[in-house]
């Protein structure tokens, strides 16, 4: 998704100011959404809110349950990380906390949210982590973007600076960093690295970390032979037995930002990097294309459930569906057979290939209610502002 992603930032800047007020407003009021607008759900806040995350807590103790989400947003000329909790189940959201990297003020993009399930160097189980792509809005000539690293032990109200996990070899991206333990105990950040051109336009690589402090070079997971082709935008989930599953598209020719997974027993070992990996589609072809996320969920079967969406969705044909900007897709954890289209909480109306609506979804399943909570982005009806949305709904069968 390199051209949407190249705006991020310069467009969300021109948006609206942020404030801290819980907003109750439904997306559309009644009206007809614009195009790449929300047809329901709940505003999250006011002004720009872009590349939703959300998780619940499952290793603060007394806090458990509690669902934290985060968004970036942009307010007096820098980017923020904007950090919201709910305890109603995802039904209203109040925001608790913000993450101001310095570096943000020269650019912010593609924030990612995690909880530490248990102990990294001083980091207790339970601390949460935050890290985004920073800087690129810096000189372009001799910028060199960064992923910075940020703890909370207090569910998101405060935040400290731990390490820069990684700084960029050259001019080019480091986008959408996401983490993951390994059976090891490693703290382990993936990101999209655009700074092996011209042998890659884009590779996806990682790095870990005994303590979340000292980490190690930057090593590729996907790096296609075709050096036109663009992995990227990981998102990786731990599966029953240990074996962690990641989440990605390819971008470029012949892929078009296919919704791709593959798997790794440690969080490390991914297999040769030129494995493209499985695409993840329908019986019939149906499948999703650009900024797709993936959830797991405990539905009491020994697998679990497995939940996936993309910002579109296409038929084997390549042509778009009518179920575009509105449709979730579910599998029985093995991601490789076939997946099952189901309606999604919340409904962009006629997502395209844009930074904004629908873009990078955040999809979290609550198994003992039955429900499922999304946050998805769109422009809103007044004054194109690209914010996000939140809805819960029943969890499809």
């Amino acid at each position: 998704m390199s051209v949407a992603r190249r705006v991020f930032t310069v467009l969300a800047l021109a948006a609206l100011t942020l404030t801290t007020a819980v907003v109750p407003a439904t997306a559309t009021g009644g009206a007809a959404p614009p195009p790449g607008g929300a047809e329901n759900g709940t505003r999250l806040m006011e002004g720009p809110a872009l590349y939703p995350r959300a998780i619940r807590l499952e290793h603060s103790g007394a806090a458990n349950g509690t669902i934290v989400a985060s968004a970036v947003t942009f307010a007096d000329g820098a980017g923020h990380g904007a950090i919201f909790s709910s305890t109603d189940h995802g039904r209203t959201f109040t925001r608790v906390g913000t993450v101001s990297d310095p570096g943000a003020a020269e650019g912010l993009c593609c924030s990612t949210l995690y909880e530490l399930p248990r102990r990294v160097g001083d980091l207790a189980t339970g601390t949460l982590l935050w890290s985004a792509s920073v800087g690129q809005e810096a000189d372009p000539e001799t910028r060199r973007m960064t992923l910075p690293v940020w703890a909370s032990r207090d569910q998101g109200r405060t935040w400290e600076h731990v390490s820069t996990a990684a700084t960029a070899a050259g001019v080019k991206g480091l986008w959408e960093p996401e983490f993951a333990v390994s059976p090891g105990g490693d703290l382990v950040l993936y990101v999209s690295d655009e700074n092996q051109q011209p042998t890659h336009s884009q590779t996806i690589v990682q790095t870990t970390s005994p303590d979340g402090v000292t980490w190690s070079p930057l090593e590729n997971v996907v790096a296609a032979k075709d050096p036109a082709l663009r992995p990227g935008m990981p998102v990786v989930r731990r599966l029953p037995g240990g074996t962690y599953l990641m989440s990605y598209e390819i971008c470029g020719p012949g892929q078009n930002c296919r919704h791709m997974t593959r798997r790794s027993s440690d969080a490390v070992s991914w297999g040769p990097a030129t494995n493209l990996g499985r695409p993840v589609r329908t019986a019939d072809g149906t499948h999703f294309r650009h900024a797709p996320t993936i959830s797991w969920y405990d539905d009491g079967t020994d697998d679990g459930r497995l939940l996936g969406v993309g910002q579109m969705l296409y038929g084997a044909d390549g042509t778009v569906l009518p179920g575009n900007g509105s449709t979730i897709m579910t599998n029985d954890a093995a991601p490789e057979s076939p997946w099952r289209t189901a309606a999604a909480p919340v409904r962009v109306f006629e997502p395209w290939n844009n930074y904004c609506p629908n873009y990078s979804s955040s999809l979290l399943p609550m198994p003992e209610r039955d429900e499922l909570l999304e946050l998805a982005t769109g422009y809103d009806a007044e004054g194109g502002t690209c914010t996000t949305y939140f809805a819960v709904a029943g969890l499809p069968d």
